[in-house]
């Protein structure tokens, strides 16, 4: 028997999609059915590796463990990882596909719609319920013979379709009436009901656009939910740059930490822990500044080679190398662990045409890229402090280290198959880089850390903070969006289907 489908579009780009399907795998799962989400086609820099060694959008990730499932490549079967403007990297059932152009975006169709039917088809028949994701608005008339992730999936799945609108930007009404409107009647047809996200304000002044909205497209209004403020849900681009701004100080020893704005970021998932820390503020980096820093970070990157000319064009090389002389802290993650060396060396074009560059020099390594990707989780600890640590590495480069660096951490496989020393720090520990996505996730490491730029200050450490787990936050998320949302509307919707 197949399983039933419901599926959650938007008005637009981060709406909150995802972290509604979140919620919603929750909340059914809650209700004894087994629960998988599905997105066909995500563009997204922030992925994850699967225990099998694939690579999914993060979002996707997040899902399945709402849905209490460790993550697959058929919750995500295509995800396009932009390198630039016009370029991009396609990852295809976990694997990378080739480059992808601007100019082919229909390719995706022709070649690869049949994995993403494939990948569907097994989920249908292992689960209850396979919650779909949109990506961004299914009203982009001119990119609708290419779609594969919006209505020609709702199609595919048979699935009902909630709009969501976000009314933080303003303008949803029109946004929710303009969608349905630029929609074909069948595309209209699966369209069951909408909802409005991120509201602030008395819900009484919203009460009439509301109605006249369900007038015009005789759809009910299933819920609205306010801005979420302070609950820590993980997001498809979370950290979002807007969030970094906005950072309230909870400590009078505030410590600055920059993360360098490069081009064609990814993974800055992995600075999201330090934004809950009490004495930590987050602000990001365009070019060099006069501002006091405890810290400058570099990210990950999909073009490590653009990254490294926007580093130098606007002074962040030499930022890094004053910090470094007047005892600041440098780090690199991935992309960002490679320009820090003295050397990246690209013979095979697979990132960029240029064979080779000068990398800023603070640390002796030297990267070369293969065509294989590195997707693998690993389990250590970090060789100074001893602290344990936990990640992923998503990675075409292959970095040696040379006779000036010590070895940053001790990694294994989680299996404890394989064994060996990673990444690269100076003697004195104020520069490293490393190819360990999420790294500062892990608590005692992320305060050891922290507790070294406060001693840099004189000032006490403080201790490390208890947390909630990701189940629990996911269960805080399904509750808020539970009491905001016509639930069992959603559950009529679902059982009826089309």
């Amino acid at each position: 028997m197949s399983a039933r489908t419901l599926m959650i579009q938007g008005t637009a780009s981060h709406v909150g999609k995802s972290v509604l399907v979140t919620a919603l795998c929750r909340l059914f799962l809650r209700r004894g059915l087994r629960v998988a989400p599905f997105k066909a086609q995500n563009m997204s820099n922030n992925s994850f590796v699967t225990p099998e060694g694939k690579e999914i959008g993060r979002a996707q990730a997040v899902q399945a463990a709402a849905c209490r499932l460790d993550p697959r490549a058929d919750f995500n079967p295509v995800l396009i990882k932009p390198e630039g403007e016009r370029r991009a990297q396609l990852v295809v059932h976990g694997q990378v596909a080739g480059p992808l152009m601007a100019s082919d975006f229909g390719r995706i169709r022709r070649e690869h719609f049949k994995a993403v039917q494939e990948s569907f088809a097994r989920l249908s028949k292992e689960f209850d319920l396979v919650i779909l994701e949109g990506a961004g608005s299914p009203a982009e008339i001119n990119l609708r013979e290419q779609d594969i992730v919006n209505m020609r999936m709702a199609k595919e799945a048979k699935a009902p379709v909630v709009l969501v609108g976000d009314i933080d930007r303003g303008g949803v009404l029109a946004a929710l009436v303009g969608t349905l409107t630029l929609l074909q009647p069948d595309e209209r047809g699966h369209v069951k009901g909408f909802l409005i996200n991120k509201f602030r304000g008395d819900p009484d002044v919203l009460a009439p656009g509301l109605r006249m909205v369900e007038d015009l497209t005789t759809l009910p209004c299933l819920g609205v939910l306010p801005l979420w403020g302070d609950l820590r849900v993980p997001q498809e681009d979370s950290l979002g740059w807007d969030r970094v701004a906005t950072v309230a100080s909870r400590c009078a020893d505030l410590l600055t930490i920059a993360v360098a704005d490069v081009p064609a970021i990814s993974n800055f998932t992995d600075f999201e822990a330090l934004l809950q820390e009490p004495d930590v503020q987050i602000v990001r980096l365009w070019g060099e500044t006069d501002q006091p820093l405890d810290a400058l970070i570099f990210p990950g990157t999909k073009n490590t080679a653009q990254a490294l000319h926007f580093i130098k064009t606007r002074g962040l090389d030499r930022l890094a190398k004053r910090m470094v002389r007047e005892g600041g802290t440098v780090v690199g993650i991935c992309g960002g662990y490679q320009i820090l060396g003295t050397q990246i060396r690209d013979p095979r074009g697979i990132e960029s045409p240029e064979r080779e560059l000068e990398g800023i020099g603070l640390l002796d390594v030297v990267t070369s890229f293969a065509r294989k990707k590195v997707l693998i989780h690993v389990v250590g600890s970090h060789r100074e402090s001893g602290c344990p640590i936990e990640g992923y590495q998503v990675h075409m480069g292959r970095t040696r280290t040379g006779t000036d660096v010590l070895p940053l951490l001790d990694v294994q496989k989680p299996d404890h198959s394989m064994k060996w020393a990673e990444g690269a720090s100076s003697e004195d520990g104020r520069v490293f880089g490393t190819y360990v996505h999420g790294l500062f996730d892990a608590p005692a490491f992320r305060r050891s850390f922290l507790n070294r730029l406060r001693a840099r200050r004189g000032w006490d450490p403080l201790e490390i903070q208890t947390e909630r787990s990701l189940d629990q936050i996911l269960d805080d998320w399904a509750d808020f969006v539970a009491r905001h949302v016509d639930l069992p509307a959603i559950e009529a919707i679902v059982e009826k289907g089309l």
